[in-house]
């Protein structure tokens, strides 16, 4: 592996584990720093409006700054926005901490995918962006566990410590290995990109990712109170619970993409997205059971982010078709439309727990995983029609 990919990968572990990490440590923080549940569910949701609205904005605006200069910047700033949160005193400075972070997410990932492929021969292209990506795969294994048990009995600061020296470290491979002159192409104007966000088909698939992602997160944002206070888990045995969740991401993930493959990726979301409203369903009532809240939770991270490989996918294919000019552009909006079902979600899921409580979330959030089921429904017969229709007009084209 070239040393400026594996420089990428670890950039990407330090982000997937900063955006994340603070699922396992809301109760920690909330009693830190003596607010509620909800406020502090809202760090999630604020580095997730920093990733959506950031990406876009921040990516057209360093069109011209050369890759290399703005990689190391991108992790700087990451890094800052870690020791920030390192050094908070109260919550107000770690919210300014997330939206630094959250901007520094965004744009790492949109112009990092294109670099990685131009440090490799082109036959390995994709390979070399499953690399960058496999980041976020061992965050969710081993780094968000990991800094959850930090936080825990270190303190919540300590965890945002190292999450920040991992961002040095891949600042410091970026600096020492990123080659000096890469490939650079100019970022779609903003004009363009709004182009390709207001194509109505377009919009369905946005609206079936982040419908999918806010309902599952409404639960997720909650998971470490879920298993502490009602589950009854202690906090050691919650983080072991998240190296458990991790793994179950991973081969989520790997599953997820060859039914994809295999079925389509309308048929494969429309089973993962039924599938996963009723694992959640299923720990509305699971959840006051320890083993069976374990187990359950061990369920619903295999079909929890199995949705993604396909999503993009069919997110491609519909921009190829409705949008050609803005291919890659649709695909990058659709990262947006994640984080956007992130911040809504764990918002959602905030006042679902000041206002009726913590044990609703989980059957609300598969009541919302229920719509992206519906939508993707919907999207699938669209396009039944559109092949018929084609069918139809070629039937009745005259004979040459």
């Amino acid at each position: 592996m070239p040393l400026a990919l594996l420089a990428l990968t670890i950039g990407a572990f330090a982000i997937g584990t900063t955006e994340f990490v603070i699922v396992g440590l809301i109760p920690t923080i909330a009693a830190d720093l003596q607010v509620g549940l909800p406020s502090a569910g809202l760090l999630v949701s604020l580095y997730a409006l920093g990733v959506a609205i950031g990406a876009p904005l921040l990516t057209a605006l360093t069109g011209r700054v050369p890759r290399k200069t703005l990689l190391a910047a991108l992790m700087a700033l990451f890094t800052v926005g870690n020791l920030v949160a390192w050094l908070s005193p109260g919550y107000e400075s770690l919210i300014v901490a997330r939206i630094l972070t959250g901007l520094a997410h965004g744009v790492f990932f949109s112009v990092g995918s294109i670099i990685a492929t131009t440090l490799v021969p082109k036959d390995k292209a994709a390979s070399a962006i499953a690399t960058m990506f496999s980041g976020m795969t061992v965050a969710f294994v081993a780094g968000i566990p990991l800094g959850t048990f930090i936080g825990q009995h270190f303190g919540w600061r300590a965890t945002f410590l190292i999450v920040a020296l991992f961002g040095l470290l891949a600042l410091a491979g970026v600096m020492a290995f990123m080659p000096r002159r890469l490939a650079q192409t100019a970022s779609a104007p903003l004009v363009r990109q709004l182009r390709a966000l207001m194509q109505p088909r377009l919009l369905l698939v946005y609206a079936m990712t982040a419908v999918g992602y806010g309902g599952s997160l409404i639960a997720f944002t909650y998971m470490a109170p879920l298993l502490e206070q009602i589950a009854g888990l202690t906090p050691t045995q919650v983080s072991l619970a998240l190296v458990g969740y991790g793994a179950s991401v991973a081969f989520g993930n790997v599953w997820g993409g060859r039914l994809a493959d295999r079925a389509g990726p309308v048929k494969a979301l429309k089973r993962i997205f039924l599938l996963l409203a009723l694992v959640l369903l299923a720990l509305t009532f699971t959840v006051h059971i320890a083993w069976l809240a374990v187990l359950t939770m061990l369920a619903w991270g295999a079909v929890a982010f199995g949705n993604v490989p396909g999503l993009q996918v069919y997110v491609v294919k519909q921009a190829r078709r409705f949008a050609p000019e803005a291919a890659d552009v649709a695909s990058g909006f659709n990262i947006a439309a994640f984080n956007l079902g992130v911040a809504g979600g764990s918002s959602l899921g905030g006042l679902i727990v000041e206002r009726i409580g913590l044990g609703h979330t989980p059957w609300i959030a598969a009541a919302v995983t229920l719509g992206a089921f519906a939508l993707t429904a919907l999207s699938g017969a669209l396009d039944r029609r559109d092949s018929l229709r084609g069918h139809g007009q070629l039937a009745d084209a005259p004979a040459a």
